[in-house]
């Protein structure tokens, strides 16, 4: 990504790839053809080129995107004095910065670009260099003098990277797991404990994953590999902390805030290659676009993707802020029609990934492809600031909590929950049963069930015996709420939110956003992600985040000099397929006929007919049963991709 137009000060979005091998104990030689195959599969993150570099006992990979500078450095990269190599997909924003601060201590570039900046940064500080990167980004470093592979992701987990320790004494990694799946001693093996994380979340989190033996970097952790030592556990360089209170008066919390959103913005509209912005309508999309366009930079791109169903379209919201900030907007309906593209979106994923939205997030990827190479998205601002509605419930309930000693609210309100009816059609006041459950126990543990997607008697009750057995006691539910009871926070709404930006984002969120822009070949950046943003709305009185019925109470009441009223205070809708309305009118026959599946009558995980009668009770309107029908279909369909029998 860099070159001779980067060395004119110019930068290019570094959508790729990569992928390595490395070998402990016995040092082997790495065929270069191997690693070439574990880049091949991710051309998509970069088609227009790839390079491997081998020494004795390593490999890296990379897919290269060209922008401008056709025949500009490829990677892998070599530092100046040849010791370390790179490979690196992300982008660092303050990377001129570091630059600066590298030239004073005698550091001299070759080009301007962000690659050479992490080769400096690692030679300058080691294994501490990822706390000096302000950016997306998964790299490797091969350190030539020391024989240590080092491995980083960015506080947030923006940019994925997978890794596994193979039969032969190698460890793999790379961007996806298709990456690491085309190495033939990869294991094929399915995780049952991933099946419940599955099953609770509707994605497998970021501390598993689909197969067993593979693991993903956790969101703000780097790994430093020795030839001669066996893995070690990743080490933490990053954490959010929710410990400490902004002081200052409202007045001047919201100055500081839009200083915090302006610089964000900005810094992320650097390129030298077209750029727009995704918009929903919503508050999030509306204030970067609202920047954007203060940025004076000329019109701004924007897109945006509706329904065929009118109470989950928004196109008519977006419309109005495209209009407010004169952009140049493209709008596009999904339909049932285009059901037809599971098997592409599960090819996206490798593993099981449910949540819906992942088909309209590809669409409006590929609309904005179509004009641009890098869109800026609104995500992150909710779990910041708290801005779903779970959230707000949460910050209630806490207060509930606080006024009823536990031993009552487990005698009283507990046998209470548990013989409520479920009532999924009555206005939401009266759907009492998860209320009175959450009081019952923990904040952690009520919150946890809050977020997951379909509760545990519901779930449990499908598993076979032989699911049941092999999962133990274990429940999907208990590593978020034990992340809440030891999270840096004050108060239960800070522990929601810590366990939002550290367990929901990355594992859905960004998840989703990365693999449905990579599959098109654009760059997602995320400027409400920004750490220093998000540090500071880390500490915001609680009353600053959510006051009454409001979350996102600073925020939004910062951006009324921006935007209208209509677009701050609507409620929240989100980014939401409306597959309960498909699966019970166009889609009824796709949902009849999960519970046939041959694939999952083959795991011999489920009842085919609880299935069967889940699906019947979802068509006739008794129950929705949409995210759970759907959870399993694109469980079958991500089986069949990965081949497992």
């Amino acid at each position: 990504m860099d070159g001779p137009r980067a060395r004119r000060g110019l930068t290019q979005p570094p959508m790729c790839g990569i992928a390595g091998l490395f070998h402990t104990g016995t040092i082997k030689p790495v065929d270069p053809a191997r690693v070439e195959r574990m880049c091949d599969v991710l051309a998509h993150r970069g088609p227009d080129g790839s390079g491997v570099w081998t020494a004795p006992g390593v490999g890296l990979g990379h897919r290269r995107l060209a922008i401008i500078d056709l025949d500009g450095s490829p990677q892998p990269m070599h530092s100046a004095d040849e010791r370390a190599v790179v490979v690196f997909n992300g982008e660092i924003y303050n990377f001129r910065e570091l630059r600066r601060e590298l030239e004073g201590y005698g550091v001299q570039f070759k080009t301007d670009g962000d690659t050479e900046v992490i080769l400096a940064a690692w030679q300058r500080w080691g294994e501490d260099c990822a706390a000096h990167l302000d950016g997306m980004f998964s790299f490797a470093i091969y350190d030539r003098a020391d024989r240590t592979l080092f491995l980083a992701r960015d506080r947030f987990g923006v940019k994925p990277l997978f890794f596994a320790e193979l039969s032969d004494g190698s460890l793999a990694f790379a961007s996806e797991l298709k990456g690491l799946l085309a190495h033939p001693l990869l294991r094929r093996e399915v995780d049952p404990l991933a099946i419940e994380d599955y099953m609770t979340w509707g994605y497998v989190p970021d501390h598993r994953s689909i197969l067993r033996g593979v693991r993903k970097l956790p969101a703000g952790h780097s790994l430093l590999l020795k030839h001669d030592m066996p893995l070690p556990s990743p080490r933490q360089y990053w954490d959010i902390s929710f410990e400490k209170r902004h002081k200052a008066k409202p007045r001047d919390l919201e100055a500081e805030l839009l200083h915090h959103l302006q610089q964000a913005v900005e810094s992320r509209m650097v390129s030298d290659v077209p750029l727009g912005a995704f918009l929903s309508g919503g508050v999030d999309s509306s204030a970067v676009v609202a920047f954007m366009a203060g940025a004076g930079r000329g019109k701004v791109r924007t897109c945006s993707i509706g329904f065929d169903v009118a109470s989950a379209d928004e196109t008519s919201h977006a419309e109005s802020v495209a209009r407010l900030f004169d952009t140049d907007h493209a709008s596009r309906t999904v339909s049932a029609d285009q059901f037809d593209a599971i098997d592409t979106i599960a090819g996206m994923f490798d593993e099981p990934f449910a949540d819906a939205s992942a088909l309209p997030t590809w669409r409006v990827c590929q609309l904005a492809r179509e004009s641009v190479t890098v869109a800026l998205s609104g995500d992150g601002a909710d779990e910041a600031f708290a801005g779903y509605r779970r959230q707000v419930f949460h910050a209630h309930e806490e207060r509930v909590r606080g006024l009823i000693p536990r031993g009552v609210r487990s005698r009283m309100l507990g046998p209470l929950g548990d013989v409520f009816p479920k009532l999924d059609w009555a206005p939401r006041p009266l759907r009492a049963k998860s209320t009175l459950q959450s009081l019952a126990g923990s904040g952690a543990d009520g919150y946890a069930r809050a977020l997951s997607v379909v509760p545990p008697d519901i779930r449990h009750g499908l598993y076979s015996d032989s699911l049941h057995k092999q999962i133990g006691g274990y429940r999907g539910e208990t590593p978020l709420a034990e992340m809440m009871a030891s999270a840096p926070a004050r108060s239960g709404l800070d522990a929601a939110q810590y366990a939002d930006l550290k367990f929901w984002l990355p594992g859905d969120i960004l998840t989703k956003v990365d693999r449905t822009s990579m599959a098109v070949s654009l760059e997602a950046r995320e400027p409400l992600l920004d750490h220093r943003l998000v540090e500071f709305a880390a500490g915001l009185p609680e009353g600053l985040r959510v006051k009454r019925s409001q979350g996102k109470w600073l925020l939004k009441k910062s951006m009324e000099r921006y935007l209208p009223d209509d677009i701050l205070y609507r409620p929240k809708q989100g980014f939401v397929t409306p597959i309960a309305e498909w699966f019970r009118g166009p889609l009824t026959g796709k949902a009849r006929g999960i519970s046939k599946s041959a694939m999952l009558a083959r795991t011999g995980w489920f009842d085919n007919a609880r299935i069967a009668e889940i699906a019947e009770a979802h068509i006739a309107g008794k129950s929705d049963h949409s995210r759970l029908l759907w959870q399993l279909l694109m469980l079958d369909r991500s089986l069949a991709r990965l081949g497992i029998s």
